[in-house]
């Protein structure tokens, strides 16, 4: 039984880091796992121009602590007048790496998106031209949608004609959580691939229900039933290079969280890859866990391998029940139960 493991440097593909004193509060967590990380632009108001990225960029790397390496690469917020002239800039720009297609309401802070995707069209058709890849959180919003189907309905509505329509567009289905989601990824060509969470590799529906409501355990797109749980972990462990990580943490502070409407997003930050670890470890495919952390996200976007490493021992450490959270708290994954894998600090 392995008790060490040694990887390249991971990225993270999927991340929420908010601003002012919440991101200095969860900023550290990322940066002392993953090397870069595609920070996610739906601030309030959203991220949706270059000058607006670059900005963003700037407190990012104003709030890392010093000591700390850490390469925030930037996405634009899609809307239904994302022009191709801001698309072309991006592209230029050297520091945008995706443009994010949030549908009009479909998750946090997401009403600024696109309300029909034929009238994002001309950007898409951009970033089909510029080869800038397009990120989806792929979920129908109509409410006659099960919560539990809008991942599948939005594939066969959106996403499956979508591509039919732009072929060459390089796309990104988002914390993926259905069979249908990797049945759809699967066969599409190299330029579709899908981003994993840790938290639906580890967990299926139940867990939102376990003793009464649990807050913190609700995301969206929301947890699933087993049968998906399982698909993701086969996809997320067969090697395939169209799967990568993304853990989509998403810090929400606590007092948003526990109240009549709560706020959808679980942090899994502070244990970033450590929980991947458990999952693959629990799978028997600790051998796949670099090219899934570190290897295929850098190879589909064209940038680099990272050259440093990252040692994770199996050595069980106590999730804090509450991490300071600016003027609140945040009450992370797990938070008063172990995690069974602690990175060795260099």
């Amino acid at each position: 039984m392995t008790d060490t493991l040694t990887l390249t440097r991971p990225d993270d593909w999927h991340l929420h880091l908010r601003d002012g004193a919440m991101l200095a509060a969860v900023l550290p967590d990322s940066a002392r796992r993953f090397a870069r990380a595609m920070v996610m632009p739906n601030l309030r108001p959203p991220v949706r121009s270059v000058t607006e990225a670059a900005a963003y960029r700037k407190r990012i790397l104003a709030a890392l602590p010093t000591g700390m390496s850490f390469d925030p690469l930037m996405a634009l917020y899609l809307t239904d007048n994302t022009s191709a002239e801001e698309v072309a800039l991006a592209r230029a720009c050297g520091f945008v790496q995706a443009v994010k297609y949030y549908p009009a309401g479909a998750t946090t802070n997401s009403d600024f998106g696109v309300s029909a995707v034929e009238r994002a069209y001309p950007a898409i058709a951009a970033l089909e031209q510029q080869g800038l890849p397009l990120l989806v959180h792929g979920e129908a919003t109509d409410p006659e949608v099960d919560v539990f189907d809008r991942e599948a309905v939005f594939i066969d509505r959106v996403l499956a004609p979508l591509l039919k329509r732009f072929p060459k567009l390089k796309l990104v289905l988002e914390h993926v959580t259905t069979r249908q989601g990797i049945d759809f990824v699967r066969a599409g060509g190299a330029n579709v691939a899908a981003t994993i969470t840790a938290h639906h590799l580890l967990y299926n529906r139940n867990a939102m229900f376990k003793g009464g409501i649990r807050p913190h355990y609700y995301c969206l797109p929301v947890l699933k039933r087993e049968q998906h749980r399982q698909a993701l972990v086969e996809a997320a462990t067969s090697g395939s290079p169209k799967f990568f990580l993304g853990t989509d943490s998403a810090p929400h502070a606590q007092s948003a969280k526990e109240c009549g409407s709560g706020c959808a997003g679980i942090y899994t930050a502070h244990a970033g890859i450590e929980l991947y670890a458990e999952a693959f470890e629990a799978a028997d495919a600790l051998d796949k866990l670099e090219g899934f952390a570190s290897i295929f996200g850098a190879a589909f976007y064209g940038l680099p391998r990272n050259s440093a490493t990252l040692t994770l021992a199996r050595t069980a450490w106590e999730v804090p029940a509450e991490l300071g959270f600016g003027a609140g708290k945040l009450i992370p994954l797990r938070a008063g139960e172990t995690v069974n894998w602690r990175i060795l600090e260099p």
